[in-house]
């Protein structure tokens, strides 16, 4: 039998973690090529790339001094919460990976502590140790710290530090010595991670994850508790509520570097593919085909945040998606479903809409992105917290935030949290910046990060994560502008939005098309404005000196797909095609909005 390790890394976005698993494949195959390309393998979507995080936990294996070495990316962000605890499932052990001067970071903790609740052997890499004013000594102290207070074993505490720098390639005991490569970690994960016990008997695999192929569809990815998997078997799928289904494995495939390749067997321990099964849902057990035995479901995190999807009904409808229908809309909602664990779809208030629950903005801000660029069109409403009702008292979902910001900017920071019910727990420095610690409301976190970036010139680094519920803390100032809205459908005019300069700020330039009721604009006052940015200038056959100078106007203010959801009001929507993305009223017509106005006043 083939010697196995089966590790997740857990690491905070940006700290290097995609980086060192290219590292382990280099080094384990030697390969000339992989330098070459000088590209990273793992982060392969678009979105993970531009966004620099991992959305995706993707299966990679190395072997080393013949032990197989398994290797799960595990997502930093806790928006992602539905993913990391599948990939916790099939991991015996865990490489802690923290930068070198930042340390142990929100989202690090999230992951950490669903490791240690699960019993995983910890291995701590400090990454980064090359950067200028990093403190490799006080991160190691922190992350025990951490440990500590997250209940962590004796067993747990007593884990392995290694040091070093994945993007020069080297990792050693001592950070003061550089090597010339990564042996240290690799013998580490040999000496400290256990080998995953081997439990005879009849077969058992958690189905934890999927991957697609357009050639023999869903394939089902797990790890083999028990017995050994082979191809051409029959077993029994068991589903939830007692479900049994009889079924037979067509082809079992191993992770083998990057790739796959196909085997007759599989032995208790490893992580394989399974082709030909149907019907099946994460957290199916695949069992023995006479005496099925199912293991535990796995337990996912609730979701906190509502969002309304619908399709796009703008004037623009049509124009640039190939997905445009309620149908096909449904259906891209439930093909999500299969493999997004956190997520869930109720039917919304119209034919033509759904309420999709989620774990945060960032997690439906994702999906709402990869369906754009797949060529869909759709309309996604104001994100919405979701209340618990726990003992008859109104709780609602609290959340960790740490910022960190250079000196001069303090005092902004804490003042712009507590205005939004935030309340601060640690404050302390750290070189230059000084790191900040709060609880506040989920609800309190819409719009809050481009507003911090712009009162502190962009030098903010904002983190959160979760932290449970607790009772509703009142009413919280939103959005105190009101919208500029387009009184008609046209092109915008240079001369129009000149002379409207001093009643807002605009989020569209002269030329653009634009409709009926779509919002170009923040007012300078706290109510709503209807302005015609499509009249031209009246032509006179009269000269005047000086008239016609060129008209100057600042540039208009643009957002990303999660600034755009955290600062639309109730009655507004993002309407997100292929090409472009706008902000628009529900009611388009300003009569019709006056009269719906006036009768909710009365």
């Amino acid at each position: 039998m083939q010697d196995i390790r089966n590790i997740a890394i857990i690491a905070h976005v940006d700290h290097g973690k995609t980086t060192i698993v290219d590292r382990m494949i280099y080094q384990a195959r030697q390969a000339r090529e992989q330098e070459k390309l000088g590209e990273l393998i793992l982060d392969n979507n678009d979105l993970e790339r531009e966004r620099g995080i991992t959305i995706l936990a993707k299966n990679v294996s190395v072997v080393y001094k013949g032990v197989k070495i398994n290797v799960i990316d595990t997502p930093g962000h806790s928006d992602f919460g539905g993913e990391v605890e599948r990939v916790l499932n099939m991991a015996d052990g865990v490489i802690l990976l923290v930068d070198a001067f930042e340390g142990c970071m929100p989202q690090t903790r999230f992951v950490l502590q669903k490791a240690i609740e699960m019993r995983k052997k910890p291995v701590l890499v400090i990454n980064k140790v090359d950067k200028l004013n990093c403190r490799p000594d006080e991160v190691q102290e922190e992350v025990f710290d951490l440990m500590f207070s997250l209940g962590a074993t004796e067993d747990q505490l007593d884990f392995r530090t290694i040091y070093g720098s994945a993007k020069q390639g080297w990792m050693s005991y001592d950070w003061k010595q550089p090597t010339n490569d990564i042996t240290a970690l690799l013998d580490t994960i040999l000496e400290e991670i256990p080998a995953p016990e081997i439990n005879e008997g009849t077969p058992q695999m958690l189905i934890s994850s999927l991957e697609y192929s357009p050639y023999v569809g869903r394939i089902a990815v797990g790890r083999v508790t028990r017995g050994t998997l082979q191809a051409g078997m029959n077993i029994t799928l068991c589903k939830r509520y007692d479900i049994m289904q009889k079924q037979k494995i067509k082809e079992l495939m191993i992770f083998d570097g990057l790739g796959k390749s196909k085997v007759e067997e599989v032995q208790c321990g490893d992580i394989c593919a399974v082709v030909g099964l149907e019907g099946f849902e994460i957290g199916d057990t695949v069992a023995d085909f006479e005496n099925p035995e199912a293991l535990p479901p796995i337990e996912v995190d609730e979701p906190t945040m509502s969002m309304l999807f619908c399709i796009n009904n703008s004037p623009f409808f049509g124009k640039e998606g190939k997905f445009v229908t309620s149908r096909h809309l449904k259906e891209r909602l439930e093909k999500e479903l299969e493999k997004n664990l956190a997520l869930r779809v109720k039917p919304g208030p119209n034919a033509d809409s759904f309420i999709v629950y989620g774990r945060g903005v960032l997690h439906l801000s994702v999906l709402i992105e990869t369906m754009r660029r797949e060529g869909f069109e759709l309309q996604v409403g104001q994100p919405k917290v979701l209340d618990k009702v726990i003992g008859g008292q109104r709780c609602e979902p609290i959340e960790m935030l740490t910022i960190d910001v250079p000196e001069e900017f303090v005092g902004r920071s804490i003042e712009m949290v507590t205005r939004r019910k935030g309340a601060l727990i640690q404050m302390e420095g750290r070189g230059d910046r000084t790191h900040l610690e709060f609880d506040i409301p989920s609800r309190g976190l819409m719009g809050l990060r481009s507003n911090l970036l712009t009162a502190t010139q962009g030098e903010a680094v904002v983190a959160h994560r979760l932290k449970g519920y607790e009772p509703y803390k009142g009413d919280i100032e939103r959005r105190t502008n009101g919208s500029l809205v387009s009184l008609e459908t046209g092109l915008s005019v240079a001369y129009s939005m000149d002379k409207l300069q001093d009643r807002g700020r605009f989020f569209i330039e002269p030329g653009v098309e634009i409709y009926e009721g779509q919002v170009v604009g923040e007012h300078t006052r706290d109510r709503d404005l209807t302005i015609n940015v499509c009249k031209t200038k009246k032509l006179t056959n009269m000269r005047a000196s000086g008239s016609d100078d060129k008209v100057m106007l600042p540039p208009p203010v643009v957002f990303s797909l999660e600034e755009a959801l955290e600062y639309i009001q109730e009655d507004e929507l993002v309407e997100v095609t292929p090409k472009s993305m706008r902000l628009r009223k529900i009611i388009l017509n300003e009569l019709e909005r006056k009269r719906k106005s006036s009768d909710i006043n009365c």
